[in-house]
């Protein structure tokens, strides 16, 4: 495809792939962010508060494990038979699951039952956008003749997209409704809006033609997930230690700190402000880091991104204690949006350089769905750390040490940036 006609759907493609992204995002870091304030109360009040908190980021761990699932089974399809109708499948899983959640009856109302059916939906949501990543990521960047990693990174811009309007809407909500009437009925309206948000995010979707790159492929003998597990398994294994660490930072910056700095004294508005503010800035740091990987190659800016963050791990919890809202700002704005961008935006261009067309979305997917589960388990074992009376300096040390696994990862692995996605992996010269 080229002239006008491939433009104009290399646009749709970005914008529906962000969209796509964001509303996915939406609805899996809502929970992420009402987990922290919310569930604790109303589907695990029956427990201690320090273990409800515990029990509650648990519950957000699980849509995290159900994620590679996810990969692997739109990902089989979508090498199969294409990657729009399931990306159109995912975000319609992702909706209902997060709709149920807005209509799920508490604790006080049917007991033990209210945390089996939010696990229950949470692992949907998982599934959902385990699915759905890979195949956004692939819609851009296989549309996409030059500047892979900048298109390619309205995906991951798409993250903290949806964290800036899931965090705005429960803080509107929260605002709107006061304390008690939060707590009773207010959190469930971010849920309900999911409804709102997949019939736009539909209507954009249909309208984008499947990638040229896939078009133009034919399906190979043996199963996608076979062909990953016995012709690619160095790249993918490299491929999840490279996002082991952005993804650990992740869920300490965008779940953690939340219940941290409440813990340390600040209002929970002013700590979903501070989270809302960074998450803007990321959005920026994504794009442009991505961009940056398209001149320098995707190794030194993730590399360098890695390194940072290791070392910023250590000054994230001093700022927050400090007490001064303006440092809490700084350690967020800081950490995710400038540092974590850095290591995190290029990584949807290199996961689709990493495989051949009719095994990418499947291996991209589970490399970084399953480098994604350190995002789901950070928050728990950082809560159980803390639980056990351990400093901050200990969470700090963890996150510096899977940062440096990536490190190691990202020396390892070539650089990507220059490689023909139509090629086979052995003209590439892949790891």
């Amino acid at each position: 495809m080229t002239g006008p006609r491939s433009r104009t759907q290399l646009r749709r493609a970005v914008a529906s792939s962000y969209l796509g992204s964001l509303i996915e995002y939406y609805d899996f870091l809502l929970y992420a962010t009402a987990s922290a304030v919310v569930f604790n109360k109303v589907f695990f009040s029956s427990l201690d508060p320090l273990v409800g908190t515990v029990a509650s980021f648990g519950t957000l761990a699980t849509g995290y494990l159900a994620r590679p699932l996810g990969g692997a089974l739109f990902g089989h399809y979508g090498d199969r038979i294409g990657r729009k109708r399931m990306l159109i499948l995912t975000m319609a899983l992702m909706g209902v699951a997060s709709v149920l959640i807005g209509l799920l009856p508490t604790y006080g109302q049917i007991g033990a039952l209210a945390p089996v059916l939010l696990i229950v939906l949470r692992i949907a949501q998982g599934v959902a956008v385990g699915g759905e990543w890979g195949g956004a990521v692939l819609m851009s960047a296989e549309h996409a003749t030059s500047r892979r990693g900048l298109w390619a990174s309205f995906t991951n811009a798409g993250a903290p997209s949806g964290m800036v309007l899931s965090t705005l809407v429960l803080a509107l909500a929260a605002g709107a409704t006061g304390e008690e009437q939060f707590l009773a009925w207010g959190w469930r309206i971010p849920f309900l809006l999911s409804a709102v948000l997949l019939a736009v995010g539909l209507f954009v979707r249909a309208k984008v033609e499947e990638t040229p790159v896939f078009a133009a492929s034919t399906a190979p003998e043996r199963p996608p997930l076979m062909e990953v597990l016995t012709r690619h398994p160095r790249a993918l294994l490299l491929s999840i230690g490279v996002g082991f660490g952005a993804f650990v930072a992740q869920g300490t910056l965008t779940v953690f700190v939340i219940s941290y700095a409440v813990q340390a004294g600040f209002p929970r508005p002013t700590v979903l402000n501070a989270l809302t503010v960074s998450s803007v800035v990321a959005v920026l740091g994504i794009i442009g880091f991505s961009a940056l990987s398209d001149r320098l190659g995707r190794r030194p800016v993730v590399l360098a991104g890695a390194i940072a963050m290791a070392g910023w791990a250590f000054l994230i919890f001093p700022l927050i204690d400090s007490g001064s809202t303006a440092l809490l700002v700084l350690s967020v704005v800081v950490g995710q949006g400038v540092v974590h961008a850095s290591m995190y935006g290029p990584l949807a261009a290199l996961y689709s350089e990493l495989f051949p067309t009719r095994s990418r979305y499947t291996g991209a997917s589970l490399g970084y769905q399953v480098a994604g589960i350190g995002a789901g388990l950070a928050p728990v074992v950082f809560a159980s750390v803390m639980a056990g009376s351990a400093s901050s300096t200990a969470v700090s040390t963890i996150i510096a040490a899977c940062c440096l696994v990536s490190v190691g990862c990202i020396l390892v692995l070539g650089e990507t940036s220059r490689l023909d996605l139509t090629s086979e992996p052995q003209a590439r010269a892949l790891p």
